[in-house]
């Protein structure tokens, strides 16, 4: 599975939207967003933004990748 940072910036590329636009969006500095783009794991408030501003369910794209139901030992 590709890191979140990297699905991310795939993301906005496809929209089309710039580094500016969205580090606007997210109230924070360009240098975050390029730090983002390298996280391989974010905080889940962050990822509900960043869901929201790119009108894309990233948690649902994630759970995609979770093994079949498949008992687990927890």
């Amino acid at each position: 599975m590709q890191p979140i940072g990297t699905i991310i910036r795939e993301e906005l590329m496809r929209q089309e939207r710039s580094i500016s636009w969205f580090a606007r969006k997210l109230s924070c500095d360009r240098s975050n967003v390029y730090r983002l783009f390298q996280k391989h794991s974010i905080d889940t408030a962050l990822l509900m933004r960043i869901s929201v501003i790119l009108n894309r369910d990233f948690f649902a794209e994630l759970s995609r990748n979770l093994p079949a139901n498949k008992e687990r030992d927890i």
